[in-house]
């Protein structure tokens, strides 16, 4: 048997999936039940787009439990060590400027599970945090992203 993935995440963001998966099964689930019963009642169910559509979701919500219960349970929770609070780790808040206009962003390296660009949170898989990691406070470093690469100075560690 294969050995599952490992999901790094906050304590934050493990309760944010407990919180979802606890409303995945009590709350969507029974929504969807509901859909089924109404779409069945129009009868035929061959030709029945409501049928269809509630099934699809109820797959859609059965699958996003399976997957929330399996990040739950392989979940590693982060916790900064603070060993050097100037290197970038998994679970630092890093403020950097691109080089050269200053362009200065703020961003939690946190795992995949629960990044969120528009919250501030990425990914330690992103190349962006993959360059950061292991780098302090003051050292300039060559980004590779997709749009080609770019310098950038950490200014703060977290």
């Amino acid at each position: 048997m294969a050995t599952e993935k490992s999901y790094y995440m906050t304590q934050e963001g493990k309760d944010k999936l407990e919180e979802e998966l606890q409303h995945l099964k009590t709350e969507k689930r029974q929504e969807v039940v509901e859909r089924i019963k109404v779409a069945r009642s129009f009868g035929d169910l061959s030709e029945n787009s409501e049928y269809d559509a509630a099934k699809d979701e109820q797959a859609f919500v059965e699958s996003r439990i399976s997957q929330v219960e399996t990040m739950i349970r392989n979940a590693v929770i982060i916790e900064n060590d603070n060993e050097n609070p100037d290197i970038v780790s998994l679970g630092s808040s890093v403020t950097f400027k691109e080089l050269p206009d200053g362009d200065e962003e703020t961003y939690s390296i946190v795992g995949s599970a629960e990044s969120d660009p528009f919250e501030g949170k990425i990914s330690n898989d992103s190349p962006m945090a993959k360059s950061l990691i292991g780098q302090e406070a003051g050292t300039e470093v060559s980004v590779t992203t997709p749009a080609g690469d770019i310098m950038v100075r950490i200014e703060k560690v977290e």
